[in-house]
C-alpha cells in the first residue's frame, strides 16, 4: 500500500510536544515499512523521524501549532487557528486527493476537522484514535463518522473504545514497539520512577505521595507542560522525595527507567492506552497502575505488575512493596507477545486492508 502519514498538529515531531502520539507514530511507520509498504509523513516543520524511519518520506507544513483537546473545556467549541499547522496538514491532504499517489491516509490526530471532512474526501481516511471522551465536539464527530463507516476508525484499547457510541464493536489494534531499543534489566536499584507529561491529568502527586509513604525516592521522567502544577507537587512531599529528570529520548529513558524496581502509574483521566507503561514492562519493571483507562487492560495483576482502586495512595504505596515477587523476565515477554513493532504493524495492516477491500 501507499500510505500518506498525518502527524499530529501540536508540535514537531522529536519535541516531546506530541506526547505518545510520537511513539505511535514512529512505530507505525517503521512497522509498516518493514512490511513493505510505502510511507509519506505529514508533519510540522522541525520535526524528525526515527533512525528506522528514515526510508519514509517526510512532508513539512509550518503553521501555529493546535490547541489540544485534552486542555479544552467539556462543552467548549471547536478553534482552529487561521494560520495554524491542522488547516495546512488537510489542504495538503485535499490537494492529494485525485493525486493517484496514495491509497490511503492515515490520521493519528485528535482533531475535529480530519473526522468532519471523512466522509467527503475521495481518498480513504483511516483514523487510529489517539484519545478516550475529552470534549463533546470530537465526541459528536467521531460517532458521526462511526456512523458513516466504523471501519475507518481503530482504537488502541477496548476502554478507550467504549468511551464512544459506535453502533459495532471496536477494531482495537493496541500498539507498538522497538523491543530492540528496550534493554531488560534484572537487577534494579532502590527507585520508583514516573514517566509522563507533567500536567495536572497525569497525576503525578499520588505518585509523589505513594512515595514519600515510602520513604522513596521518585525519579519523574517528562515534559513539563504545567510549571506551577509541578512546583506545587515538589511543595507537596519532603525535599528531595522528586528526582526530576526532563524529557529524554527513548535510548537514554529506557536506559534510565530500567532501573527503577518499579513504574508507579497515576493518571486522573483515561489514559487510552499506557505507552510509559509498556516501554517500563519492555525494561523488566513491573507497574502499579490505578485501575483505570487502558493501562488497566495493560496490567495483568501478577504477572507484570498490580493495579489498585483509582486516586488511592494508600493502596499505590502497598502495591509496590509486592512487585518484588513479580518475574522482570515476564514483563518483557508479555510486550514481546502484544505489543511488539511487528505485531502492531500486522494489525494495522489488517484493518487498513480490510478497509480498502470495501472502499474499492
Amino acid at each position: 500500500m501507499k500510505l500518506l502519514v498525518v502527524s499530529t498538529p501540536l508540535g514537531p515531531l522529536g519535541s516531546g510536544l506530541g506526547g505518545g502520539v510520537e511513539i505511535t507514530l514512529n512505530s507505525l511507520v517503521a512497522g509498516l515499512l518493514d512490511r513493505g509498504h510505502s510511507i509519506t509523513v505529514l508533519a510540522a516543520e522541525g520535526s524528525s523521524l526515527g533512525p528506522s524511519c528514515q526510508r519514509a518520506e517526510l512532508w513539512l507544513r509550518s503553521g501555529r501549532p493546535q490547541l489540544s483537546s485534552q486542555h479544552a473545556d467539556r462543552e467548549a467549541d471547536v478553534v482552529m487557528p487561521a494560520d495554524g499547522l491542522l488547516p495546512q496538514f488537510w489542504r495538503a491532504v485535499l490537494e492529494q486527493a485525485s493525486s493517484g499517489r496514495f491509497e490511503a491516509v492515515v490520521n493519528l490526530a485528535y482533531d475535529w476537522l480530519p473526522f468532519w471532512l471523512t466522509p467527503t474526501l475521495a481518498l480513504p481516511v483511516f483514523h487510529l484514535v489517539s484519545m478516550g471522551s475529552v470534549n463533546a465536539a470530537m465526541d459528536g464527530v467521531i460517532a458521526q463518522v462511526a456512523a458513516w463507516d466504523q471501519r475507518r476508525l481503530a482504537f488502541h484499547t477496548a476502554t478507550q473504545a467504549a468511551d464512544f457510541d459506535l453502533p459495532g464493536p471496536p477494531v482495537v489494534v493496541g500498539n507498538g514497539f522497538d523491543l530492540d531499543a528496550y534493554g531488560l534489566c534484572l537487577e534494579p536499584d532502590a527507585l520508583l520512577g514516573w514517566v509522563g507529561r507533567v500536567a495536572p491529568e497525569k497525576g503525578l502527586e499520588d505518585a509523589a505521595a505513594a512515595a514519600m509513604q515510602l520513604g522513596r525516592r521518585l525519579a519523574v521522567w517528562g515534559l513539563v507542560e504545567d510549571r506551577a502544577y509541578a512546583a506545587a507537587v515538589e511543595a507537596s512531599v519532603p525535599a528531595g522525595t522528586l528526582d526530576w529528570r526532563g524529557f529524554l529520548a527513548t535510548d537514554q529513558l529506557q536506559a534510565e527507567l530500567g532501573r527503577c524496581q518499579a513504574l508507579l502509574n497515576t493518571p486522573k483521566w483515561n489514559e487510552a492506552y499506557g505507552n510509559v507503561v509498556v516501554e517500563a514492562m519492555a525494561c523488566g519493571v513491573p507497574v502499579v497502575a490505578y485501575r483505570r483507562g487502558g493501562p488497566g487492560e495493560l496490567v495483568q495483576p501478577g504477572l507484570n505488575g498490580w493495579l489498585v482502586e483509582p486516586d488511592d495512595t494508600t493502596a499505590l504505596a502497598e502495591a509496590v512493596c509486592r512487585v518484588d515477587g513479580i518475574d522482570r523476565r515476564r514483563c518483557r515477554a508479555w510486550v514481546e507477545q502484544e505489543a511488539s513493532r511487528a505485531v502492531f504493524a500486522e494489525r494495522l495492516e489488517g484493518w487498513i486492508e480490510r478497509g480498502l477491500q470495501i472502499c474499492r
